[in-house]
């Protein structure tokens, strides 16, 4: 029991590390934060504001900090449904209220990435969320991006519940959608009104 608080622990702080604003320190490019509409420090405003290399630094970044802890986790120690579930959230709740930033942080798309990529070798959880992304963006197209994220996990969430035999990953993917939906509902950035349109029809 110790074992698996010291790791939740570990990846709420690993998660509050938010390589966005490292990047933007090393690479000089402050309008990753300054510019960008919603000042979110993360991995789209780092390729879009600061370039490719600040990009990749960042999402490297956001990716091992949610992998790590997981893959650690499951290759060293044994723990219920419950309490995984709180490891495989708990660096998308750093990124998205981080100690170190006074609970200001990112949205946590990449970090939940990285979290569901140290289930590996499982890999149908890390591939049913990108399914919906993909079909989301490319097929079903919805706009804003404010939605069709929230809709993505949403949809990857029952898909889940349904598919996945493993309560605690189940009930961790939840719990980061929960997370995610309420760091959107709080967040400041104009909400434009949902659109949909089908790749056939442009």
């Amino acid at each position: 029991m110790i074992s698996i608080l010291l790791y939740i622990v570990l990846g709420y702080l690993s998660g509050s590390i938010l390589f966005a604003r490292i990047a933007a320190g090393l690479f000089h490019k402050n309008t990753i934060l300054t510019e960008s509409a919603d000042a979110n420090p993360g991995t789209s405003n780092a390729f879009v504001y600061g370039g490719f290399w600040c990009g990749i630094f960042t999402l490297s970044g956001d990716l091992l900090k949610g992998f790590l802890p997981v893959y650690l986790f499951l290759h060293t120690q044994y723990a219920s449904a419950l309490p995984f579930s709180f490891l495989l959230a708990a660096p998308v709740l750093g990124h998205t209220f981080p100690i170190f930033y006074r609970f200001k942080g990112g949205k946590g798309i990449a970090v939940s990435f990285g979290c569901l990529l140290g289930l590996l070798p499982e890999r149908l959880p890390v591939a049913i969320l990108i399914f919906y992304f993909l079909f989301f963006t490319l097929i079903l197209q919805i706009y804003p991006n404010f939605y069709r994220t929230l809709i993505t996990y949403l949809c990857s969430a029952v898909t889940m519940n349904i598919l996945l035999p493993d309560t605690g990953v189940i009930l961790g993917f939840w719990f980061i959608t929960a997370i995610l939906f309420w760091r959107f509902h709080i967040s400041s950035e104009k909400r434009e009104e949902m659109r949909f349109a089908f790749l056939w029809k442009h």
